[in-house]
């Protein structure tokens, strides 16, 4: 595409911001750079790439495009949404610093904070904002608040403003993991969030064949303290990953709107359904945060939580039993998985913490993909039928 970018809708930055046609064979796609240096005309002149962990062509494209889709000014890529985590954190919270963070989120974040962080002299605070408002529990002296919303695995939304006006109070940052949303159905720095987070594995690429991590900002200090730790400590995408990423980008708007679609007939289904005591969807009327979600979201995808009745076993069960979705971790590709956090996603949490914070032994969590939605249907039911 020729010109600027700006006014355009989000569909159409997805598959042209950061693209221009190739310059030198004029190629649509933009090709993957697989290199690791770059000549330069002479010492110190180069023609904005010098080595491929500072920056890449193709990694280049990929945060233009992100930084896009969120209403970002920058963003920065990882070689996972951990790595991209960890940098995050390690950038702006000072050694001893207080981080205050939702109870509910991944457990690989819950792992990195708790068993990584903690033992080496952080401080963490993991809070329900259900039942403790942000204004208690984000205290002088906290560096960064971190929430998921729509949480994971329970699907809790939280306030993002009111948490953000919290936090500003006491000159806390807010770092927003806005995984299971997207910028397709939520806009954290809109809502005055300083930091947004992504797997960029799941929902964004959208094929389950790349692992990818991303943080966007807009503060342009905050950039270049970031951009500096991500070249020194390295942790960044291959080129081969940030294509794949990039190519997924251009179908996300579309492939959201089905995940939501077939999501939210399987909902309904499932309310109804005798062998399923609760279902967690933010979006329908029966979810204790529907207001919230109304307020800072225009939609949803395709990630149900549901609590099996029979616990454990009939979960372990119930979980190999499907045909169509697939038993994995990880979430958001075209095709339909499915899990049980407190045996996989949510293992590393211990088990009293687990029940404490809602996550049921019987608990199952699905990512509705973009198969027929009869036939996902079909394929649970099967399931329960066999488990009973």
């Amino acid at each position: 595409m020729k010109g600027s970018t700006d006014g355009l809708h989000f569909d159409t930055l997805a598959i042209h911001t950061g693209q221009p046609a190739e310059p030198v064979t004029g190629a649509v796609m933009t090709p993957i750079f697989q290199v690791s240096t770059y000549a330069q005309d002479q010492v110190g002149s180069h023609r904005g790439y010098e080595y491929s962990r500072t920056d890449n062509p193709t990694r280049s494209a990929l945060q233009a495009c992100l930084a896009a889709l969120e209403g970002a000014k920058h963003a920065l890529s990882f070689a996972s949404g951990l790595a991209a985590t960890d940098t995050l954190v390690r950038t702006f919270v000072p050694h001893g610093g207080h981080v205050v963070c939702g109870d509910d989120v991944y457990g690989g974040t819950y792992r990195l904070f708790d068993k990584v962080y903690r033992p080496q002299g952080w401080s963490f605070d993991f809070v329900d904002f259900r039942s403790t408002p942000p204004e208690i529990a984000i205290r002088p002296g906290t560096r960064l608040v971190w929430i998921e919303t729509p949480t994971n695995p329970l699907l809790k939304v939280i306030d993002i403003a009111r948490v953000v006006a919290a936090a500003h109070a006491v000159g806390a940052k807010v770092a927003v993991d806005n995984t299971f949303a997207t910028p397709v159905f939520q806009r954290p720095l809109a809502l005055g969030a300083d930091y947004v987070v992504h797997s960029t594995t799941k929902y964004l690429n959208g094929h389950s064949d790349v692992v990818g991590g991303v943080v966007m900002l807009s503060d342009e200090d905050d950039y270049a303290r970031l951009k500096f730790h991500q070249n020194a400590i390295g942790a960044v995408p291959g080129p081969m990953d940030c294509f794949l990423t990039l190519r997924g980008l251009k179908t996300l708007s579309v492939r959201m709107a089905r995940h939501q679609e077939s999501g939210n007939r399987l909902v309904e289904w499932l309310l109804q359904h005798p062998d399923v005591a609760t279902v967690a969807s933010p979006l329908h009327p029966s979810h204790p945060d529907h207001e919230i979600a109304r307020r800072q979201m225009s939609g949803f995808g395709g990630m149900i939580s549901f609590e099996l009745r029979g616990g454990l076993d009939r979960a372990r069960a119930f979980v190999a039993a499907t045909r169509i979705f697939t038993l994995a971790e990880s979430l958001g590709g075209v095709e339909s998985l499915i899990e049980t956090p407190a045996l996989m996603t949510h293992a590393s949490i211990e088990p009293e913490k687990r029940r404490a914070i809602g996550i049921a032994d019987g608990l199952i969590r699905l990512s509705v993909g973009l198969e027929h939605v009869d036939d996902l249907r079909a394929d649970l039911q099967r399931a329960f039928d066999l488990t009973r």
